[in-house]
């Protein structure tokens, strides 16, 4: 079946290759290459269900924050309200905070929130980005319940210095720099990033959510119809400043610095439904955040040994007034110690791997709004060891336990059970299948808030399992077909839910049990075409349904059996890229189903967000100087100038535009 499948895909773009290269392919006919098996693949990912995003994705639009990269290039679910605003990302029907996030081993979710914010992580500073599914994310960290991100920056490979320089401007007064200066020679590598991007963000779109009304000569009301706004109130200020340095000592070992800067000021729109004016309304946030990581790695031929230490600062400030009263004034400071110890070694004759990771985070948190807030702190420890075993080149092995502590509470241990096997060479076809548990600790925010925070909340907890199937085929230099699919199911008992209260404010509980069961799918096709001519297609599906299985909280609850408020159970994404010698066209596509603004699936009134389809195009030139390399890119996003929304009351751009010109010099060769 798979050969027959990629025959298919074949026979489709073969025919350009051959006009292109003047033969009549119906007159001489058709050759197919032999299929070349795949090796395989590491022991250490044995039984882990990963997506790499293509470097070349990362970098190809460098205005993208990591939420848009993720739209584009998977299948999870990313919810956000337009650039430079919260944006939050979910695995397979779970929640944002159920969803870990990696930077150079150092956790980022924030131990207040519990969540990340991928609007802050330019794709620029990300070097490597990997997603992992369900119970592949235990490897990485615990809590992950849905999965996790994981983000790293590499050394640079280019020998001496080097400078990339990019000027993007955009619609709606937008403004984008990004610099780059790297450094390497003999055991030094240095790689420093500045991000600065501005913009007003004052889109124009429809309003569905007001009617205006038509009068006659009489005043008589005659008709109505939907206005068309501006986005006020939207404009943001970001920069970011990332220092990377590298050094291999003689021995073979490396040490590395990664720090991180960044400086943030951000107006929050008005909603659809404000009828306030700009002038007397003020409602902006403010952050200032500096991420570290030093690390020291000994790496010989059958083991290793690692150790990391780092630390986070956060300082988050929101205000809100109306005209000029102050309502809220909200301070929050964060400081995170970290430290792991890792290593690992390999018996190689009987092919096993065992590793082993220790790893501490100390948390320090003061949150107030207006002299109203807390102060707490909490030790996270965990540990974790895995085993992987190749008993025969086609099979398989690993199990993996983890143990945590939040604060003075042990979880119960946290254990993965994974097996895969290669069931037929021909095709490199290859069944995969997991089983694990995990658990997430409540957040800060979860247990402390002033007014409402519970103390006595449980850790949210987990049976997960999954199983998957994959193939692939190819031929050097002429084509390569990889396709997947995963069946995946999870019962979360004790979900945390903030519910109001007859005291008038909102508190958390553990008020719900959430079966999530679905298909991933995904596909990618590399195809010479002609002698210059490249194509590549990406293209992921998923099917989650997440559903509330708990018992009713009230005599009124009608959420039993519905699917969760702001998740969708249909998501897709295609990227298509055709290259020719120095041009290159890209398009991105995704499509999210519709999702629902309240657990009981009512669809009267705002409870209902349409589906929509996202649809983006690039088109890049490379000019190459004796002095520099040249680019100069054009992006057209929302193509079809499609009106939708991703959150409630916070309408998306229409049809915009970017420029980008890039500029590499030469450093050092003769012109």
């Amino acid at each position: 079946m798979m050969r027959r499948l990629c025959v298919i895909l074949l026979l489709m773009v073969a025919p350009l290759s051959v006009v292109a290269e003047g033969r009549d392919w119906l007159r001489d006919g058709l050759e197919i290459p032999d299929v070349e098996v795949v090796a395989r693949r590491p022991m250490r990912d044995i039984g882990v269900d990963q997506t790499k995003i293509d470097s070349a994705m990362l970098h190809q639009n460098i205005s993208l924050s990591m939420a848009d990269i993720l739209s584009f290039n998977s299948s999870i679910f990313v919810k956000n309200s337009g650039r430079a605003t919260l944006s939050t990302v979910s695995f397979r029907g779970t929640s944002p905070s159920h969803t870990q996030v990696v930077w150079n081993g150092l956790r980022i979710n924030s131990p207040m929130l519990g969540m990340t914010d991928f609007s802050m992580i330019p794709s620029f500073l990300v070097d490597k980005a990997m997603l992992l599914h369900g119970s592949s994310s235990v490897t990485e960290a615990g809590g992950g319940l849905g999965g996790a991100v994981r983000l790293s920056t590499t050394p640079v490979q280019e020998e001496g210095f080097g400078l990339h320089f990019v000027q993007g401007v955009g619609s709606f007064w937008t403004f984008d720099d990004f610099l780059r200066l790297t450094y390497n020679k003999g055991r030094w590598q240095t790689s420093t990033r500045v991000v600065f991007s501005t913009s007003k963000n004052n889109y124009r779109y429809r309003n569905y959510d007001k009617r205006e009304n038509i009068y006659d000569d009489e005043g008589k009301i005659v008709g109505q119809y939907y206005p068309e706004e501006r986005n006020r109130n939207g404009s943001f200020r970001d920069a970011h400043l990332m220092q990377d340095v590298y050094y291999k000592t003689k021995g073979g070992d490396r040490l590395s610095l990664n720090a991180w800067y960044t400086n943030s000021y951000r107006e929050l729109p008005l909603l659809t439904t404000d009828y306030g004016s700009s002038p007397t309304y003020e409602n902006y946030q403010r952050e200032n955040t500096f991420r570290g990581v030093v690390g020291y790695d000994h790496i010989r031929r059958n083991w290793q040994v690692g150790a990391k230490a780092g630390y986070i600062y956060t300082w988050l400030g929101y205000d809100y007034s109306y005209n000029n009263v102050a309502s809220t004034c909200s301070r929050s400071r964060i400081n995170t110690v970290y430290g792991s110890l890792s290593g690992s070694y390999s018996f190689e004759e009987a092919r096993v791997v065992l590793s082993a990771d220790v790893t501490l985070h100390e948390n320090f948190v003061r949150s107030e709004d207006n002299a109203v807030g807390y102060k707490a702190d909490r030790t996270e420890l965990s540990a974790v060891v895995s085993a992987r075993w190749q008993p025969i080149e086609r099979l398989g092995v690993a199990a993996t336990l983890r143990e945590e502590m939040y604060g003075t509470k042990w979880t119960l241990p946290i254990p993965v059970v994974a097996v895969e096997g290669v069931v037929s060479k021909k095709g490199n076809v290859m069944l995969r299948a997991s089983a694990s548990r995990n658990y997430r600790a409540p957040s800060l925010n979860d247990l402390y808030f002033r007014p409402g925070g519970n103390p006595d909340l449980r850790s949210e907890s987990g049976w997960s399992y999954d199983a998957g199937i994959s193939s692939e085929v190819g031929r050097k230099a002429i084509y390569k077909f990889r396709v997947s699919a995963s069946w995946f199911e999870s019962w979360i008992d004790d979900w945390i839910l903030w519910l109001p209260t007859n005291k008038g404010f909102f508190s958390p509980g553990n008020v719900k049990s959430v079966h999530s069961y679905g298909v991933e799918a995904q596909a990618s096709l590399w195809v010479r075409l002609a002698k210059d001519w490249r194509l590549e297609l990406n293209g992921s599906a998923a099917w989650t349904p997440s559903v509330n299985v708990g018992e009713p909280i009230s005599a009124g609850d009608d959420s039993i059996g519905k699917q969760l408020p702001y998740i969708p159970q249909f998501s897709a994404s295609v990227t298509g890229r055709l290259s020719f010698r120095s041009w290159s066209l890209l398009y991105k596509w995704c499509h999210y189903s519709e999702r629902y603004t309240m657990s009981s699936n009512d669809v009267s009134l705002t409870g209902r967000l349409p589906a929509y389809f996202m649809n983006n195009i690039e088109l890049e030139k490379g000019f190459s100087f004796r002095w520099a390399e040249l680019t100069l890119k054009g992006a057209i996003n929302n193509l079809f100038d499609e009106e939708y929304v991703s959150v409630l009351s916070h309408p998306m751009p229409g049809i915009n535009f970017e420029i980008f010109v890039g500029i590499r010099p030469k450093w050092g060769k003769k012109r």
